[in-house]
């Protein structure tokens, strides 16, 4: 699946090509530190598939609990997390929420549940208004 997608402020922007098979919540408390919140929702493609249109990203380096280390690209402007790329892969990370098309990408599976919060699975029930 082709998707576009940009940071917060605009000024960085990205085309890719995805599998929209493979989006993935993750629970590990990285991603729990990393967005603020109790998880981060990514789907990956090839990393050749992958072309930033405008602006420069940072990057951050996080070696994770395998030892292994992996880029987290961001906006320096608004601090938006867009994508990572891990040493010696060929696939790359792609933040949903960066991307335009996200109401088509449900996620698929999830992963380092061992660290999800107790009440990610049961959000359902709460009450919801549409917007405020």
């Amino acid at each position: 699946m082709d998707v576009t997608g940009r940071c917060h402020c605009g000024s960085i922007t990205y085309r890719a090509a995805i599998d929209p098979e493979r989006v993935t919540i993750c629970h590990c408390t990285d991603c729990q530190q990393l967005t603020g919140s109790a998880y981060r929702v990514t789907t990956s493609g090839r990393v050749e598939d992958f072309e930033l249109l405008s602006g420069a990203p940072k990057a951050y380096i996080k070696r994770g609990e395998s030892g292994a280390s992996s880029q987290q690209y961001f906006c320096p402007h608004c601090g938006s997390h867009l994508y990572r790329l891990a040493d010696g892969e060929d696939r790359i990370g792609i933040r949903l929420g960066s991307i335009d098309q996200r109401m088509a990408l449900p996620p698929t599976r999830q992963i380092w549940c061992r660290s999800a919060f107790s009440w990610t699975g049961d959000i359902g029930n709460l009450p919801q208004r549409s917007k405020e």
